[in-house]
C-alpha cells in the first residue's frame, strides 16, 4: 500500500516518513520549501493553497491512505482552506484521510475536553483549525480529525529548542505555570496516526499524551533529560502576560486511547525515561 505524508519535512511529518518506510510501505511525502532526505521516498512539491497541485501529486502518488501533518499557522489560506482542498481530493480519488489538528480549537473554558466537545477558538490558529476541521468533515465524512497537543521529541521541536535556547541565555522571557497542556512524544503520536490511518475508524479523535503539564513543568522536565540547569528557566504566569491563547486545556482521549495499540505515553514518563 502506499502512503502520502503531507508535509513530510516537517517534524512531525519526518517521523510518519520514517515509520512508514520502516514498516515497509511504499512512501511518498511532500514538501512547501525543502525536501526530506529518507532514503526510498519519494517527495512533491506541494502547495496547499493550489487545488491543481493537489491534484497532480495524488493523481501522481496514487495513495491508499493520505496523513496532512501540515502546519501553515493562522495563515487562513494554508491552514483553514488547503486541508479541506485535499479533503476533497481525497474523496476524489477514494483515498483514506487523517488530518492533523490541534488543542488551540478549543478556549479553555472547561478545561477537560473529549472528543464529543465542538471548537470555540480563541485565536486565529485555532480558528483555522477548527474551520479545516468542519470543512474536512463535510466534504468527506470518512476522514479522521486528530487532535493532539504539544509534540515532543528532539530539538527538533519547537518546544525542546525553546528550553535549550532559554537555558543558554539565547532568547530571554519566561515559561507559565498557568498554562497546562496534555504533551505528547513524536514517535507515539506518528505510530498512533499511520494505526488510524490503517484502520476503519472515522471522526475526531483525540491524541495526546496521559499527564496534564504545565510549560514551566515541561521545561524542568526537558531540562533533566538533556542535562540542562532548569534553574536557569524562569517561571511565570499566561494570565498575567497578556499574550492570547487558552490557559488550560487538557485533551481527554481516553476514547481514543482504548481503541489503539499504540500508547500515548505522558510527558513525565517518556522526559525522565529519555526515550
Amino acid at each position: 500500500m502506499t502512503i502520502l505524508i503531507i508535509g513530510g519535512s516537517g517534524f512531525l511529518g519526518a517521523e510518519l516518513v520514517r515509520q512508514a518506510a520502516t514498516a515497509g510501505n511504499a512512501t511518498a511525502a511532500t514538501f512547501a520549501t525543502k525536501p526530506g532526505n529518507a532514503p526510498g521516498v519519494a517527495w512533491h512539491a506541494l502547495d496547499l493553497r493550489d487545488p491543481e497541485c493537489i491534484e497532480t501529486v495524488m493523481a501522481e502518488v496514487g495513495p491508499r491512505f493520505v496523513v496532512n501533518a501540515t502546519s501553515g499557522g493562522s495563515d487562513w489560506a494554508v491552514t483553514a482552506e488547503g486541508p479541506v482542498r485535499l479533503a476533497m481530493v481525497a474523496a476524489k480519488y477514494g483515498c483514506r484521510l487523517v488530518h492533523v489538528s490541534s488543542d488551540a480549537v478549543f478556549s479553555g473554558a472547561r478545561i477537560h475536553y473529549d472528543e464529543s466537545c465542538l471548537p470555540d477558538p480563541v485565536t486565529p490558529y485555532g480558528a483555522a483549525k477548527a474551520a479545516a476541521e468542519t470543512g474536512i468533515r463535510l466534504v468527506c465524512p470518512d476522514a479522521v480529525v486528530a487532535r493532539t497537543s504539544l509534540i515532543i521529541g528532539d530539538r527538533r521541536s519547537v518546544h525542546v529548542r525553546l528550553v535549550h535556547d532559554l537555558v543558554a541565555g539565547v532568547r530571554s522571557g519566561a515559561l507559565f505555570t498557568d498554562d497546562i497542556r496534555c504533551p505528547v512524544h513524536v514517535a507515539d503520536l506518528a505510530a498512533s496516526l499511520l494505526e488510524l490511518a490503517a484502520g476503519e475508524a472515522n471522526g475526531v479523535h483525540h491524541l495526546s499524551g496521559a499527564d496534564a503539564v504545565s510549560r514551566h513543568e515541561l521545561g524542568v522536565l526537558v531540562a533533566g533529560r538533556d542535562g540542562l540547569d532548569a534553574s536557569r528557566l524562569r517561571s511565570g504566569l499566561r494570565a498575567a502576560s497578556g499574550l492570547p491563547g487558552a490557559l488550560d486545556v487538557r485533551l481527554d482521549g481516553r476514547t481514543t486511547q482504548h481503541n489503539l495499540h499504540t500508547t500515548l505515553r505522558g510527558a513525565r514518563q517518556f522526559l525522565t525515561t529519555g526515550v
